[in-house]
């Protein structure tokens, strides 16, 4: 195994970590042993100087010349990536983004397993979501604390999106996933991850709507 390194590094870094990833188990299913960074970067748009740097924040993975063993790579970013234990997540809001996240298959594949979802709709409550149960808000506490969920997914109007944050806090999750259109404040020792759509849409306007008389310049 590498040696690891313990340096700071942007947050992108590891969302990109999460692309190589992906890209790496499609080469080794395609019984590709080892690849280059350039080859990598033109799979996946990246400049092969910042997959170099990602990954040499967290140790030493290829030779020169040589390029990534596909297989070692994987199994490093595997472990980098905390990939290599399953997790329990809870979803709250049993509404179309919460049905959506209960229905994404690959979660399971990764390694998140859907133990429950959340809701205080009565006429939801005692049915199920791709086999998840959809059980009373109410009792998250108690279901947190004896499961040990450590991750959550709050997929509920942004009116009530804090009050859920600080429940689930409270009962112990560490790390939340937020589809809630709002930024919720969090302890700095609770992980959280915000998922605005509008915003993705409202970027690709802009991009739409660009010309060259504007006034602003997009720098990659």
């Amino acid at each position: 195994m590498a040696r690891r390194k313990k340096y700071k590094f942007p947050k992108t870094t590891i969302e990109r970590l999460s692309y190589y990833f992906r890209a790496l188990e499609d080469l080794s299913k395609r019984g590709i042993d080892t690849v280059s960074s350039e080859a990598l970067g033109g799979k996946l748009n990246i400049k092969s100087s910042q997959i170099r740097k990602d990954l040499s924040y967290f140790g030493d993975f290829g030779k020169r010349g040589m390029g990534y063993d596909v297989k070692y790579l994987l199994k490093e970013l595997k472990y980098i990536l905390g990939l290599d234990r399953e997790w329990s997540v809870v979803i709250v809001g049993a509404g179309h983004i919460g049905a959506a996240m209960a229905n994404y298959d690959s979660f399971e594949k990764r390694g998140f397993n859907i133990a429950a979802i959340f809701d205080n709709d009565e006429k939801k409550i005692g049915k199920e979501i791709n086999g998840t149960p959809i059980l009373p808000y109410d009792n998250i506490d108690d279901f947190v604390k004896q499961n040990k969920i450590e991750m959550a997914i709050i997929a509920v109007p942004a009116a009530a999106a804090q009050a859920v944050a600080d429940k689930l806090v409270e009962s112990g999750v560490t790390a939340i996933l937020n589809f809630a259109p709002v930024a919720v404040q969090l302890d700095e020792n609770v992980r959280c991850l915000s998922v605005d759509l509008t915003t993705k849409l409202e970027a690709l306007a802009y991009y739409m709507s660009y010309s060259q008389d504007k006034l602003w310049k997009i720098y990659s």
